[in-house]
């Protein structure tokens, strides 16, 4: 069995979904403060919206565009993270009346501190427990390292330029230093030496080169993460090309998988949770595209099995070619000997 010190995951990830009212409301059950929260519209065709409390509320960064980092002071954005929730405005990414929404909220450390492990300092908020944390800095144009603050090497790291108009780059530790997948396209995966100075990450800082994803004088994000026994994990698998298809294991019954087909261009990113996916067959079939502003769609995808995730479809974006995913859920038994529950 799989054994974790994390015996609650809902206090370190969690979904919550609430219904749009226009002129703004506290969003609570969330379960735990969260310093990175990611809003999306299920009933309309809008951005996916990311604010986390080391850039501040109201900073508004876009999964499915490059464009820079924006202001919502004005629109009503989110404007709070409170002790188990967040507040919105009327901001029709946030909270329009007609529409639903999702939200995918993370634990950290508040507004963060600052960290001097790397070459270039930077401004950490870490959940060393659940290995998260929030790294922002300002380029320097040249390669460098910036401390990320788990104490131990990440094994996916989420980038952003919040200054300029540039990608998404995502580094996955099974694809290796010199490759980059962009989450704000369907491209296939890119190798490059310059994307991660082609140089892992070790337990104190990842490094970067001078180009986009730290440019001088311009402000960078980056999300890290780190595995944690029976509660995330982040890897690769084949897909079998059939509706009997690939068994993924994690050693934990899944909340929220992420993946993207990168051996070939053209296929996008697909973003699923047990809050939102399963049908009355248990079946899950609710997802978006986190590179698309489209309403949530719903066709057959997955099982969540109570040690991981078997793939129920058969079709070149989620069980052809190579796969990468990220995932976070629930242990099979806790430190505390709880058992999860799954069919």
């Amino acid at each position: 069995m799989a054994y974790t010190t994390i015996n609650k995951h809902t206090d370190h990830f969690n979904t919550k979904l609430y219904a749009g009212n226009n002129t703004g409301q506290s969003i609570t059950g969330v379960g735990f403060e969260p310093s990175l929260t990611w809003i999306k519209s299920r009933t309309a065709s809008e951005r996916h919206c990311l604010t986390d409390a080391v850039r501040g509320v109201y900073k508004e960064l876009r999964s499915n565009e490059t464009a820079a980092e924006s202001d919502r002071t004005s629109y009503g954005g989110l404007s709070a993270f409170g002790a188990d929730g967040f507040t919105v405005g009327g901001d029709d990414g946030y909270n329009n009346g007609s529409n639903n929404y999702a939200s995918w909220n993370w634990k950290a450390n508040g507004a963060g501190s600052a960290n001097t492990n790397g070459a270039t300092n930077s401004t950490v908020s870490v959940n060393t427990a659940a290995g998260f944390s929030i790294v922002s800095w300002t380029g320097t144009g040249s390669a460098t390292t910036v401390g990320h603050g788990l104490g131990a090497a990440p094994e996916l790291i989420i980038l952003k330029n919040r200054t300029g108009v540039y990608g998404w780059q995502t580094y996955w530790k099974v694809l290796g230093s010199n490759k980059y997948l962009a989450l704000s396209s369907t491209d296939a995966v890119v190798t490059s030496t310059q994307s991660w100075n082609n140089t892992a990450p070790t337990s104190t800082v990842f490094s970067v080169d001078g180009d986009s994803n730290n440019k001088s004088g311009q402000n960078i994000v980056a999300y890290c993460f780190k595995e944690k026994t029976g509660y995330s994990k982040f890897g690769s698998f084949q897909g079998n090309s059939s509706a009997d298809g690939s068994m993924i294991y994690l050693g934990f019954k899944p909340s929220f998988v992420i993946y993207k087909r990168y051996d070939s261009g053209a296929y996008s990113w697909v973003l699923v949770d047990n809050k939102r996916g399963a049908g009355d067959d248990e079946l899950i079939k609710k997802y978006f595209h986190p590179n698309s502003s489209a309403a949530e769609a719903s066709t057959t995808l997955m099982d969540f099995l109570s040690n991981g995730f078997k793939m129920r479809v058969n079709d070149t974006t989620s069980n052809q070619g190579s796969i990468v995913y990220m995932a976070f859920g629930q242990s099979i038994v806790g430190s505390n000997n709880v058992p999860a529950t799954a069919r």
